[in-house]
């Protein structure tokens, strides 16, 4: 399974949400990816940092020290198997991807943050991010609202913005995931269910 988790702004959540799904679901033996865009050294996030190298502007590196600081070493802390960080200029998402098929073809169940994959690669399940309290919502996270499987709301405002459709919410799947420890057994046990989904589908064609 490829699961990837987003959400609509920065500061919401995100990776302590995939966090809690690795912990939440260990017996999966998660891959963990962090993805990054940067452009003139800065992150997509715009905020500084040291992504940018000039000899090697694409870059997939593992980390191997759960003791990390990095967003790659709460993964391993979670629980993740292995844990990468994967990085790109802006707009050049689409080189990086030969170095993410190659850990996904390693990997017996993949969990990405990243909401910009879905422009190049479709998921087998999409966990959106939400907290109703931030009221930025980035037009590059409405792009792909429509294919998120559940939304995770971290907080207990309600959900809406002026730019998203208020139908569009309420046709998605909802499962808290409160802050300060965002964990959710409900959303782990939807999660659990659409992996036996695709080991159902795989071993019917496979007989087939």
């Amino acid at each position: 399974m490829i699961l990837a988790v987003g959400g609509h702004s920065r500061n919401i959540g995100k990776t302590s949400v995939l966090c809690g799904i690795i912990a939440g679901l260990p017996d999966l033996e998660w891959t963990a990816v962090k993805m990054t865009q940067y452009g003139h050294q800065f992150c997509s996030r715009d905020e500084p940092c040291q992504c940018f190298n000039p000899a090697q502007p694409v870059a997939v590196s593992e980390q191997l020290l759960p003791e990390s600081e990095t967003d790659s070493g709460r993964y391993l802390r979670a629980g993740a198997r292995r844990s990468f960080w994967l990085r790109t200029p802006v707009g050049r998402l689409a080189e990086a991807m030969p170095g993410f098929r190659e850990i996904a073809a390693t990997s017996a169940n993949l969990i990405v943050e990243s909401n910009s994959l879905l422009g190049l690669f479709r998921p087998d399940l999409y966990v959106f991010v939400a907290d109703g309290a931030v009221a930025d919502f980035k037009a590059s996270s409405l792009r792909f609202l429509d294919r998120a499987s559940i939304i995770v709301p971290t907080s207990t405002a309600a959900l809406g913005w002026a730019t998203v459709p208020q139908a569009l919410l309420e046709a998605k799947k909802i499962e808290p995931a409160l802050a300060p420890h965002y964990t959710s057994p409900a959303l782990c046990t939807r999660i659990r269910a659409e992996y036996l989904k695709l080991l159902a589908g795989s071993a019917d064609q496979s007989s087939g």
